[in-house]
């Protein structure tokens, strides 16, 4: 079978082209090679690289009609849908962009499916993020599982980083965030891949073509952008740390993320091709672990043998969320999906190939200023 992916240049899926190459599939990429990705000179992007040379390569946009036109032909069986523009912070203030790229070039590919009648699609999966359920599914001692909101500006600002129960404003616990928890995102990015995995399945039941949707929990490990300033906190605090510059920790830095390795994500992603119990569902992809941003930049600096600070700042992001860890029983039970790589074995292997790269610019204070002039950084 054929397969197109876009945005397969990119760090998931540009390791989904090389496992779908060894399994024989023939692969087509479209992607435009995003500055802030790969930087000035795409020829030494890692992960273009990757799959230069290997795949059919279409330079595009998918918010452009005319690049559909060229990258999704009758001849592919198969859509892994990962263009996106991505990062929680940046959305809040590049709203436009965010939403023209996420969600308009989705709706020119479910137009395609819908009314060119010579494809002949098997199924189309889309990357989706956690960013969808907003702060998650939690516990309260009094009234139970709630599904919180934002957390208050005024508890912020007073160093009260907790999450609240939206009835009683109690602190509550996290509990597993599970496929049916209720979604309401807390930042531009979280809806706009709320609203594409809605309308991609809407679609693909309206005229049959199957669609699933992944959840993907933080993925990290080698190849990832070590030049994007907006997302990605092991990348970014690795480049910090091999330009000799301090590290500025959020909030308590007690926050929490669950990070799944790059293989398990594509190991999850191959799992969908041709299995049935996949169409029109949503799925977590996730760890089965969850680790707080302190230690994360601790092993970091351990591991690259520097000793730059570590300063807990108490600054806090609009649109962040506090914890956060995947419930990965329907994954495991309709697909078998297991994670492999814990985040010790993980982290070493990231580290690794960082110290076999070229040591980026260290843009992220520019990020920040950008974030602090909209309001959006405290």
């Amino acid at each position: 079978m054929k397969v197109l992916i876009t945005g397969g240049a990119g760090f998931i899926g540009s390791n989904l082209a090389l496992k779908l190459l060894k399994k024989g599939y023939e692969v087509r990429v479209i992607d435009n090679l995003s500055k802030q990705v790969h930087g000035e000179n795409p020829n030494k992007s890692y992960s273009y690289n990757l799959i230069k040379d290997k795949v059919e390569f279409i330079l595009g946009d998918v918010s452009k009609k005319e690049d559909w036109d060229k990258a999704l032909t009758s001849d592919i069986d198969i859509v892994y849908h990962f263009a996106a523009e991505t990062g929680t912070g940046q959305s809040m203030y590049e709203v436009s962009k965010y939403v023209n790229t996420n969600i308009g070039g989705t709706g020119i590919l479910l137009d395609k499916i819908v009314n060119d009648k010579s494809l002949n699609l098997k199924k189309v999966i889309v990357a989706s993020s956690r960013a969808i359920y907003g702060e998650g599914k939690f516990r309260c001692a009094h009234d139970g599982i709630v599904y919180p909101l934002s957390r208050k500006d005024e508890d912020m600002k007073n160093g009260d980083f907790e999450v609240k129960c939206p009835k009683c404003s109690q602190n509550v616990v996290m509990e597993l965030t599970d496929e049916e928890s209720l979604s309401h995102p807390t930042s531009v990015y979280g809806y706009t891949k709320k609203v594409q995995e809605e309308l991609s399945i809407l679609v693909g039941k309206s005229v049959d073509v199957p669609v699933c949707a992944f959840r993907f929990q933080n993925v990290y490990g080698p190849g990832q952008s070590l030049k994007n300033p907006y997302t990605g906190i092991l990348s970014i605090f690795s480049t910090q740390i091999k330009n000799n510059n301090d590290i500025n920790i959020f909030e308590d830095g007690k926050e929490t993320r669950d990070f799944v390795y790059i293989d398990d994500v594509t190991d999850a992603l191959m799992l969908a091709i041709d299995n049935d119990k996949a169409n029109y569902e949503v799925f977590n992809v996730g760890s089965n672990e969850r680790t707080d941003v302190i230690t994360i930049a601790e092993t970091l600096r351990d591991k690259y043998k520097s000793n730059v600070n570590i300063n807990i700042s108490g600054n806090y992001r609009v649109g962040d969320i506090k914890d956060n860890q995947a419930d990965l029983t329907k994954i495991s039970k309709l697909l078998g999906y297991k994670p492999k790589t814990n985040f010790k074995k993980g982290i070493s292997n990231f580290v690794d190939w960082v110290e076999s790269q070229e040591v980026e610019k260290d843009n992220y204070s520019k990020s920040i200023e950008e974030m602090k002039k909209k309001g959006l950084y405290k």
